[in-house]
């Protein structure tokens, strides 16, 4: 094994850990801030793999933005932020569907592959990275932005109607 499988089995390690906090943990600030680790080890992993370009806007787009966003969507809605009732419900359903899914994702990787080698594409420089995402993925990412736009005010509008309500 070299460094850098050393350094993406212990970032992966990280991601699926931090992954699984986000799932279980019971308050929604601590999972906000597991999700920022968990995109981190992300990040980190595109960088071992040497796509700066793809690590750094994962850092900027995702850790900065989309987390940042759904911690401003909490504050400003009120949401009840620790364990809740209404909120709290039987794991186990949930557990057996998501292993279910994931075994059966495996096997059908397994399967399609049959663990042969496939040929790697040529590795990838920032001006064709930038020429596919001006090109081909300009409306994926303005529908993004826009949903995340309108996330944003949404909650501003419910935060203004709770605070008219006290």
């Amino acid at each position: 094994m070299t460094v850098a499988d050393v350094l993406l089995v212990a970032l992966g390690v990280v991601t699926l850990g931090a992954a699984l906090l986000v799932v279980t943990s019971r308050h929604l600030v601590r999972a906000g801030l597991w999700l920022v680790v968990a995109l981190g080890g992300v990040a980190g992993c595109y960088l071992v793999l040497t796509a700066e370009l793809v690590a750094w806007v994962q850092v900027l787009l995702y850790v900065g933005a989309v987390v940042v966003l759904l911690l401003f969507a909490v504050m400003l809605t009120r949401a009840p932020i620790g364990p809740s009732r209404q909120l709290d419900r039987p794991r186990l359903p949930a557990a057996l569907v998501g292993g279910g899914a994931g075994v059966g994702l495996a096997a059908l990787l397994v399967d399609a592959y049959r663990w042969s080698h496939v040929e790697q594409p040529p590795p990838g420089t920032a001006e064709r990275i930038g020429a596919a995402v001006f090109r081909q993925w300009v409306l994926p990412f303005e529908v993004v932005s826009v949903l995340l736009l309108a996330a944003l005010i949404g909650a501003i509008v419910l935060s203004t109607r709770a605070g008219r309500g006290r």
